[in-house]
């Protein structure tokens, strides 16, 4: 008798030991750290494929870690729609990527049917990618050139809708709402939508604190620029780059990160004659030529 109170008691503990583990699993199951993978392509970098802001951002292949300082990210969710789904809105913070003559090409004010799309034939006969801050009133004129953009591997960003300091700059609310403006029609397009953005003329002079706490606060990377072309004037093209050569050669310090302002909209046709010579100069000098994403570092 005592033999079989000692085989039900080992039993009767075997199932207690049983249940609590089945109670447990679940929290064990949630303390472990997961990595979600996103496949990458060589020529088009894939929009985000879930809901985590943060998988952008630790991009994985096969469990080793990626270099993803010269890819374009984008969001499958805008700013509006993550809010309405509850989900993260700003951007964790990441570790900037200062390389050794790294160089990002970025033009402002396009898409332009005759700027454009010579300069996407000359960065494609140099297999280098640039960035492109789009404006709203063009994307939507031009929608075909916004495609051929992104599916050239290319960064897209935010350049705000109309360009018109009266009506942008009235306050950090006007500003945001011409950036969601924009996010509305390039992912009507791509079904995407960008985190940088760049705020014409620059944020210096145009920014209070209250537009650098809403751009944080939705997720926003506000770009600037450390060379500026001159192509905003009347220059022509060997002045455009008589002035990238100046600077780029004088701010050696600036190297691991230059980022070169251009512009691609309308009547910057000297921009275009100065680009092939402007990659020739980076290329003699053994400049690497990325795009701009979250790993790129602050212009200053």
């Amino acid at each position: 008798m005592a033999k079989k109170n000692r085989l039900f008691n080992i039993i009767c503990s075997i199932c207690v030991i049983f249940f609590i583990f089945l109670a447990s699993a679940p929290l064990i199951t949630l303390a472990i750290p997961t990595t979600q993978l996103i496949p990458l392509t060589p020529i088009v970098s894939k929009p985000v494929e879930n809901e985590d802001l943060s998988a952008v951002l630790t991009e994985t292949n096969a469990g080793l870690p990626v270099d993803i300082s010269n890819k374009p990210e984008y969001d499958t969710f805008t700013y509006l729609e993550r809010q309405v789904r509850k989900l993260p809105t700003n951007l964790p913070v990441t570790e900037p990527y200062y390389g050794d003559k790294i160089i990002y090409l970025t033009f402002d004010d396009g898409p332009d049917p005759e700027n454009t799309p010579l300069i996407l034939d000359i960065l494609k006969e140099n297999n280098i990618k640039a960035t492109f801050f789009v404006l709203g009133t063009e994307i939507e004129k031009y929608p075909d050139l916004l495609k051929r953009i992104y599916a050239e591997g290319h960064a897209i960003g935010n350049h705000s809708y109309n360009h018109i300091y009266q009506k942008l700059y009235q306050s950090a609310n006007t500003y945001i709402e011409q950036l969601h403006h924009t996010d509305d029609a390039v992912k009507s397009i791509l079904n995407v939508r960008p985190h940088i953005s760049r705020a014409p003329g620059g944020a210096a002079g145009n920014f209070t604190q209250a537009y650098w706490d809403v751009l944080e606060n939705q997720g926003y990377i506000e770009v600037g620029w450390n060379i500026s072309s001159g192509d905003a004037s009347n220059a022509k093209a060997d002045q455009i780059l008589n002035n990238i050569m100046h600077q780029t050669t004088k701010n050696g310090f600036l190297w691991s990160h230059a980022t070169l302002l251009m512009h691609d909209g309308k009547g910057h046709t000297e921009t275009v004659k100065a680009l092939p010579h402007i990659i020739n100069f980076y290329k003699e000098h053994g400049f690497d030529f990325h795009v701009i994403n979250s790993k790129t570092p602050p212009a200053w």
